[in-house]
């Protein structure tokens, strides 16, 4: 009889397939709503400028992102004076369960690299 899979089972088996740039948009909206532009500025200043994302990477990647209800546009609208097409998104319960997932695979991978050697703890 085949066991029966838990909710988390199912979110990582799901969202394991999340790519650099969909990991680092829902990281970046993972405590507050921004729109396209902000994010990319967030991606680029929590990575130290490592991951830098043109506009037509994250716009298709939050056009993915909307159509797998991992993110969710929001009613806030731009301040006066802002652009008015501007678009706010946030994270979806579902988007904030792939995310967890997602950094709960990448924290074993990382265990595993200095349980060989490869990575060394670092200092509190």
């Amino acid at each position: 009889m085949a066991r029966r899979q838990t909710e988390s089972e199912i979110y990582s088996e799901e969202f394991l397939a999340l790519s650099t740039p969909e990991f680092h948009i829902l990281l970046a909206i993972a405590d507050s709503e921004l729109h396209g532009y902000a994010m990319m500025q967030e991606v680029r200043e929590n990575t130290g400028g490592a991951v830098r994302l043109g506009p037509g990477t994250l716009y298709r990647c939050i056009q993915d992102l909307v159509r797998k209800s991992l993110i969710e546009e929001s009613q806030r609208t731009p301040a006066p004076g802002e652009d008015p097409r501007r678009r706010y998104y946030r994270l979806s319960p579902t988007g904030r369960r792939a995310l967890q997932a997602e950094a709960r695979r990448l924290a074993k991978l990382v265990e595993l690299a200095r349980s060989k050697r490869v990575l060394r703890r670092l200092p509190n």
